[in-house]
C-alpha cells in the first residue's frame, strides 16, 4: 500500500447524491492509517478510505468553513492538544456532528481534529 493510492483516492470526488453508489470492498489486509491525518477511529472512517481500511461505520464529508476562528483538536475535551488554530473562511470537511463538536479534515494542513461546531456553517 503506497501513500500516494491513498491520497489519490481522498482527491477523488465523492459521487453526487442522486447518481449510483460506486461498491466497495476492502482489498487484502487493513493498513494501519495515522489518524492524525486520515479520518479513521475505531467507530468511524471517511468513505474515501474503504477500500483501505474497515470500519463499522464510514461517512460521506461535508463542506463547511468557519465562521469564526476556531482550535482544531486532537481530541473532544476543550483542554486536549491544540494541532491548529483555524481562521475565519478556513475550509473543513465535517465527518461528525455529534455533542457541540465536528470531527473532520482541514485539506489545507492534512490534519484531522476535532473543533467546536458552532463557527462552522455549510457550504452549497
Amino acid at each position: 500500500m503506497k501513500n500516494s493510492d491513498i491520497s489519490s483516492a481522498l482527491a477523488t470526488p465523492l459521487p453526487s447524491s442522486g447518481s449510483a453508489r460506486k461498491s466497495f470492498a476492502l482489498q487484502g489486509r487493513t493498513v494501519s492509517l495515522d489518524p492524525r491525518t486520515n479520518a479513521v477511529r475505531p467507530d468511524l472512517a471517511d468513505i474515501r478510505l474503504a477500500e483501505y481500511v474497515f470500519a463499522p461505520h464510514y461517512a460521506a464529508p461535508k463542506s463547511y468553513r468557519t465562521t469564526a476562528a476556531v482550535s482544531l483538536r486532537a481530541a473532544r475535551p476543550i483542554d486536549s492538544d491544540v494541532l491548529a488554530e483555524l481562521t475565519t473562511g478556513e475550509a473543513i470537511e465535517v465527518l461528525e456532528l455529534a455533542g457541540g463538536y465536528a470531527w473532520g479534515i482541514v485539506p489545507h494542513l492534512g490534519l484531522v481534529g476535532y473543533c467546536d461546531a458552532s463557527p462552522l456553517e455549510p457550504v452549497q
